[in-house]
């Protein structure tokens, strides 16, 4: 076991590294390993199904901490993209490949089992694909993990399908006690995490014992998974409900921190034994059949998917990141083909085949988004439609509403001076007009903007972007075409203090200056220091501090000098705290 378990991370060390610096993501790295030492490749690691057993908890991990993310309100919000987008996405592509395969020469039932099982798609695959790019929260992104969340619950009534496609006959009545059992277990879950699980996590943070924790909480997800497997339930979904109950508890990000460590390396580890499963021999038998099929696969389901964002109204770019991210088959497949095989809807070749393109699209996908992402970078973007912008005289404009604007509009607003507050992210200026806040999409760099926005009426230009170049390209745009109105600027350190102190810009704030500095009182008072020396102590260090900003502006660019002058500085504080002390 320990020869195996070292094969298995050399594999992984070695080619996830190599595919992430290509660019095109560590899935690709973990499936081409497995190939590599499987028994295809140089047959080091031979007994696949006991890796991939152990390996599908990584799976089962990952639901779970994307319940923890999705709050039940949100699941609420999200209701018409997941029933609506994920309903029509696995209807029309599991329609649409059954076709193919029945045109093929596949009987009608084992047609309609391929279709379903090709229309899922890999949650394993898509969302660290979308993660490593920061595109979860992107419209592609949350239109992806909404259809991948139909797809968990349709998983279950699919495989409970085939036994009727088996006998070809609608049953007399409904199975009851199949149906009592996975409501119960659904119960089971529902009413544990809501009542049992809290006290239990006081009892064992109360012990200060934080193995005890980790091992709580990989009981939860292991044991969730089993009561809804017990139940003909997926385990994955046991997993997703106990993280959606859990989302709202104090000890989320404990959990999340107990569990990702597991979940990052059996993932992993899913993967290899993905790619150990593919049978290069009957890949090598049949090489045009494999490509062709795999090849239609991709483009049946990148055209159904791609249709359906269009429709939905994302614009092309995110149409053709959330048609790109899904086109693969899932690890839901091997499932469903292997329970249509033990009930006699697919023979043993067809599922064999099936198996085969599920992995080759699992290799292809990662490659085809990360041909799209490079084609979109070095694609010329159109100018942006700024926001037309309803001047009305105005005295402040907010350049950048992000979190540090954001906290100068509420206390303008509050003092009851209008402001107009420009932001240049899309995204930043939805999510505040779905909050009620009046926020213009516009670039504040640019002089017609700025016009645009009254300045020539402005009495005060606040610069709150949360990007230091651009910081500064504003400042030098307005010193040039608006020398009349005044300037506060945001800092993010001392180099671009002095540099806004170089454009003769004296109205600035150092961005976590001030925040740090009650941190630091709080943290002396906890520490036993009297509220009132603690204030003494902050103010003389602030008083210091911004007095040496100013010494050190004629110096800045000599770090000799630089180092030389906060050594002195260091000393000069320290006995002037020691005399306030005495």
């Amino acid at each position: 076991m320990l020869t195996t378990l070292v094969i298995l991370l050399c594999g992984a060390a070695i080619a996830v590294p190599l595919t992430r610096r290509a660019g095109f993501g560590s899935v690709l790295g973990y499936l081409l390993a497995g190939i590599a030492i499987g028994p295809a490749g140089l047959g080091l690691i031979t007994n696949v199904e006991a890796i991939a057993s152990i390996a599908s908890l990584g799976v089962v991990m990952l639901l779970f901490l994307i319940g923890l993310e999705v709050r039940p309100q949100r699941l609420w919000v999200m209701r018409r993209a997941v029933f609506g987008l994920g309903a029509a996405q696995v209807v029309i592509s599991a329609a649409a490949i059954a076709g193919l395969a029945y045109l093929a020469g596949v009987s009608w039932q084992g047609a309609i089992a391929l279709g379903a099982g090709l229309a899922m798609s890999s949650t394993a695959i898509v969302l660290p694909l979308l993660g490593e790019r920061d595109l979860l929260t992107s419209r592609a992104g949350r239109n992806a993990f909404a259809v991948l969340l139909f797809q968990d619950l349709a998983f279950i009534p699919l495989v409970a399908m085939l036994p009727l496609l088996a006998n070809d006959t609608i049953p007399d009545q409904v199975p009851w006690h199949e149906v009592a059992r996975a409501i119960g277990a659904i119960a089971v879950i529902l009413i544990g995490g809501r009542f049992l699980l809290p006290p239990l996590f006081r009892a064992v943070g109360g012990t200060k014992t934080p193995e005890l924790f980790t091992t709580v909480a990989l009981l939860i997800v292991t044991g969730a998974a089993l009561l809804a497997s017990a139940a003909g339930l997926s385990h994955s979904l046991g997993a997703f409900m106990a993280g959606v109950l859990l989302s709202e508890s104090e000890y989320r990000h404990e959990l999340q921190a107990d569990i990702e460590p597991f979940e990052g390396l059996l993932l992993g580890f899913f993967f290899i034994s993905v790619g150990m499963s593919a049978d290069l021999s009957l890949a090598s038998t049949q090489p045009g059949m494999l490509a062709i099929a795999t090849v239609t696969l991709l483009a049946a389901k990148a055209i159904v998917c791609f249709v359906l964002a269009r429709v939905a109204g994302e614009d092309m770019p995110n149409a053709l990141r959330f048609s790109l991210a899904l086109p693969q088959a899932s690890e839901f497949s091997f499932v469903l083909f292997g329970a249509a095989v033990s009930t006699g809807v697919l023979n043993a070749g067809d599922a064999a085949f099936a198996t085969l393109i599920t992995a080759a699209s699992m290799i292809a996908t990662p490659v085809l988004f990360a041909a799209n992402e490079a084609a979109l970078r070095l694609k010329p973007q159109p100018a942006p439609q700024y926001d037309a912008i309803d001047a009305d005289g105005s005295p402040v404009i907010v350049c950048g509403f992000g979190r540090f604007g954001q906290i100068i509009g509420r206390v303008l607003r509050m003092s009851g001076i209008n402001f107009i507050a420009l932001e240049r992210n899309p995204g930043q200026v939805d999510v505040l007009r779905r909050f009620g806040t009046k926020v213009y999409f516009g670039d504040p760099t640019r002089p017609d903007v700025l016009r645009a926005a009254g300045v020539e009426q402005a009495k005060l230009i606040i610069i709150a972007m949360d990007d230091p170049p651009g910081v500064l390209r504003c400042v030098d745009m307005v010193k040039h075409n608006f020398p009349d109105v005044a300037i506060l600027a945001r800092a993010r350190n001392r180099w671009y203090s002095h540099l806004l102190m170089d454009r003769a810009v004296e109205g600035f704030v150092r961005e976590t200056f001030y925040s740090s500095l009650q941190l630091a009182k709080q943290a002396l008072v906890v520490l036993g220091t009297d509220e009132a020396a603690a204030e003494r102590a902050v103010t003389l260090f602030r008083d210091h501090d911004e007095k040496n900003l100013i010494e050190t502006h004629a110096i800045y660019r000599d770090e000799q000098q630089l180092i030389q002058n906060q050594q002195q500085a260091a000393d000069e504080l320290a006995a002037l705290l020691e005399a306030d002390r005495r």
